[in-house]
């Protein structure tokens, strides 16, 4: 992204979505890259986010109540707010909001300032709700109608939702809306331009003579890119249900504890998230999933087998007692390498001396079931390295007679542990390389399974 931010003025405008708890981190973002950054809020927004919040981080006051006189010192305040901004930008932007925006209804601050921007000021909408609302005809006319009127719309991404729910409707990352905003300035795109060059497009697409062409764009170039994420998930639907529906999945997550004496362990910084993710697409798809887990703060899937463990000790005995049941194995957990030899039976006191311990491997659970795996038995693995990963990946791929590794390399651009995201390396037993670029660990759940479905 080309930093074009500094020294630009951002009116951040943000609404009662639940995906509000980003927008703190939205205005940090942008104050980074040197904007400044003036906050105004829908009511129901700060039943989500705090303004003491928002003010700590944008060093400015945020603007709530129409009426409220205390930091407004000219009567037509909400003017000179939408005159003074380069860009202005709601996110997240609510149903409701849309749907006023789009009707010209200013019944609260931040409608009444947004209503006055002038016409060559950009406005950025970034919608974000559940998809059945996102879905809802209302809605969709009511996008349609501000992209009419100039406004860039940023999609938002498709996932699990608060509602439980898997669609469109997420607001997408900070770094994506960041980026979004440098784009429509380092293009000079103003709310006018953006609908004139809209229209051209669009006329050019009607002219067409492909049938199929021009009922997308009757549809809106909006629309269009809904259909086309519809029919996406539901190959992507079709094509697990297809593999997944007659196997049965088992997975394991989170660390093993190692213990040193009743009340200190060896551990590592595993969250359980991913193996977690992994299981909550698999049951949607499969026709039974046991999940094993480490001692973690997650809560299990709804409809999974669950089984908690503790040490590498309790997870190869109830792999060894399961895993011949199930057709598709993926051992997410990190496990720990190494164990005492003789743990202490009792809380072992400071002293002023040194500590030896002697640690010993704790069991090769993955290099145990591999050379006795069934024919037509997959069985995935994981690895996290900080050097020579790939070599080092495809070395555990082989020696653990595997299917598919997962290749985690732990960097400062790539966190694993206790993120939403990750970014991996799937490689298949013939060293097939698949990079899947950062995303949300339920979508790299997804690239995982079909990776699964479609081994030859």
């Amino acid at each position: 992204m080309i930093n074009n931010l500094k020294n630009k003025k951002i009116l951040l405008g943000i609404t009662g979505s639940i995906a509000a708890y980003k927008s703190p981190m939205l205005v940090r973002e942008l104050i980074k890259l040197g904007a400044e950054v003036e906050v105004i809020t829908t009511p129901s927004a700060l039943q989500f986010v705090t303004p003491i919040t928002l003010a700590s981080v944008s060093k400015n006051k945020v603007v709530s109540d129409m009426f409220d006189m205390s930091g407004q010192n000219e009567g037509a305040w909400h003017i000179h707010l939408a005159h003074w901004c380069d860009l202005a930008i709601i996110a997240p932007c609510s149903a409701t909001t849309l749907g006023k925006l789009a009707n010209g209804i200013a019944d609260n601050a931040l409608l009444a300032v947004f209503m006055a921007i002038p016409k060559n000021i950009p406005i950025v909408i970034a919608p974000a709700m559940d998809t059945t609302m996102f879905e809802f005809p209302a809605t969709q006319n009511n996008i349609k109608t501000l992209q009419d009127f100039g406004f860039s719309i940023l999609p938002p991404d498709s996932g699990e939702l608060a509602s439980g729910l898997t669609g469109p409707g997420r607001l997408p990352d900070v770094n994506v809306i960041t980026n979004h905003i440098s784009q429509v300035l380092e293009n000079e795109i103003s709310s006018q331009s953006a609908n004139i060059n809209q229209n051209e497009r669009l006329n050019e697409l009607i002219n067409s003579p492909l049938e199929p062409l021009e009922q997308a764009v009757e549809k809106g170039k909006f629309q269009a890119e809904l259909e086309l994420e519809r029919m996406k998930n539901s190959l992507i639907d079709n094509e697990l249900s297809k593999y997944f529906k007659d196997k049965k999945v088992l997975i394991t997550a989170g660390p093993t504890v190692e213990r040193i004496d009743p009340v200190r362990y060896i551990s590592n910084f595993s969250s359980g998230k991913m193996g977690y993710a992994i299981a909550d697409v698999a049951r949607k798809y499969a026709k039974e999933v046991m999940l094993i887990s480490g001692q973690v703060s997650l809560t299990p899937p709804e409809n999974v087998k669950f089984v908690s463990i503790e040490s590498a000790d309790e997870l190869n005995q109830v792999m060894q007692a399961n895993y011949e049941q199930y057709d598709v194995i993926i051992m997410a957990a990190a496990v720990a390498d190494y164990k005492l030899a003789n743990p202490f039976p009792q809380k072992h006191k400071h002293n002023e001396s040194n500590l030896q311990l002697e640690l010993v491997p704790t069991v090769d659970i993955l290099g145990n079931i591999g050379p006795k795996k069934r024919e037509n038995q997959i069985l995935v693995g994981f690895a996290l390295e900080t050097n020579d990963a790939l070599e080092n990946a495809k070395h555990k791929l082989r020696k653990k007679n595997l299917d598919l590794i997962i290749l985690n390399i732990y960097d400062d651009n790539n966190q694993v542990f206790g993120s939403d995201l990750n970014e991996v390396i799937i490689i298949d037993k013939n060293l097939k390389e698949n990079h899947i670029e950062k995303a949300s660990k339920t979508k790299i759940s997804i690239e995982i399974l079909k990776k699964i479905a479609n081994l030859k």
